[in-house]
């Protein structure tokens, strides 16, 4: 389902590309009004002939599957960036257990009557 509406949703883009480069701007009339021919600076809007009405519709088209492809990515769970799978690696107990830290040395017992040390 994913993959499908990714590539429909591609397609869709290349329509509305097409659909919004084959329209002429608004200001294309601009010229006509130095030239005395138009009453209006920017040209008279008419009735909206058909590029302009496929190029509404392919917008929702494309609105529709940018919004059902955000929520089909919300769900879809995978890593996707070295940090994604080092929380991942990091998050897991570890089984191994760790080695019980060295015995302290005993401590050398000295006496006071201790004659080969000299001290007394």
């Amino acid at each position: 389902m994913y993959i499908f509406l990714i590539i429909i949703h591609v397609m869709v883009c290349f329509l509305m590309i097409g659909a919004i480069l084959l329209q002429s701007g608004k200001g294309a009339e601009i010229g006509a009004s130095f030239g005395g021919s138009s009453q209006t600076v920017f040209g008279s809007r008419g009735p909206a002939n058909f590029l302009s009405k496929f190029t509404v519709v392919v917008a929702a088209i494309f609105m529709l599957t940018s919004l059902g492809l955000a929520m089909l990515a919300k769900e879809r769970t995978f890593s996707s960036t070295v940090i994604d799978l080092n929380k991942k690696e990091t998050s897991q107990p570890a089984t191994e257990t760790t080695p019980a830290p060295p015995a302290a040395p005993a401590a050398e017992s000295h006496t006071p009557n201790d004659s080969s040390s000299g001290k007394h």
